[in-house]
């Protein structure tokens, strides 16, 4: 089974397509890194598979279960951590926590102990009585990576999660993602417009202007005697 299956997904805003024919697919317990210029149809995407846009054509299916058909079930299978953040700057970090677990039907108990855990493990344990407006944007990020793990999903999906942290963050961010993959063999969507954030041994798909230009192992995806950012400059210069 795959983690994520995307085929024949159209979207457009009005006349112009945002999403042109979409096919993919994503293995299970693997970092697939989605990779595109600004304008590709990345956040897009991440706003169909998480029905804050209504699929119309196409189908999604998350796990084998279909988003249209089978939503519930689809949907608690994933976890997404936003481009803009969703976080209340006025509430704490714990207090985020346990209205996201709510939200997803965790009794009281079950979720003080998905909080204590996954706050331990993105070593945040110390500032869970701080309000989020406290947080530089490293440690935010990674108060949404712990709401987005308290349910427990096998799926998580990252939209630009990098965008506004500094060099040195934004490295953090990526390896304690990598990281997880590995632990817990948990599927990882993490779209970016940034070469440095993908790997040699990533799956890689490429996105330009609402169509999937290349995919592959990205370090198969290199032409002979060019290195990947020459590779990509050229094909979405081809797509465009």
């Amino acid at each position: 089974m795959n983690a994520l299956e995307i085929e024949g997904v159209v979207f457009a805003y009005g006349a112009r397509r945002a999403l042109d024919g979409l096919d993919f697919t994503t293995a299970r317990g693997r970092f697939t890194a989605l990779l595109g210029p600004n304008g590709a149809g990345k956040s897009t995407l991440i706003a169909l598979l998480t029905r804050l846009y209504d699929l119309r054509q196409g189908e999604i299916r998350i796990e084998g279960y279909s988003l249209r058909r089978q939503p519930g079930q689809a949907l608690q299978r994933m976890g997404v951590v936003f481009q803009q953040s969703t976080l209340d700057l006025d509430l704490t970090v714990e207090q985020n926590l346990r209205y996201h677990a709510a939200l997803h039907g965790l009794s009281r108990a079950r979720a003080s102990a998905r909080i204590d855990m996954e706050l331990e493990r993105q070593a945040l344990g110390e500032r869970r009585r701080c309000k989020v407006r406290e947080l530089n944007g490293g440690h935010r990020r990674r108060v949404e990576i712990a709401r987005a793990l308290l349910h427990e999903p096998s799926v998580l999906l990252l939209d630009e999660a990098s965008a506004g942290l500094d060099p040195a963050s934004r490295q953090a961010l990526n390896a304690h993602v990598r990281q997880l993959c590995r632990d817990d063999h948990m599927s990882v969507l993490w779209t970016t417009h940034l070469l440095d954030e993908v790997q040699p041994d990533d799956d890689l798909l490429v996105l330009n202007r609402g169509r999937l230009v290349a995919r592959g192992p990205a370090a198969a995806l290199a032409a002979e005697g060019e290195d990947l950012a020459t590779t990509f400059a050229r094909l979405t210069e081809i797509a465009a």
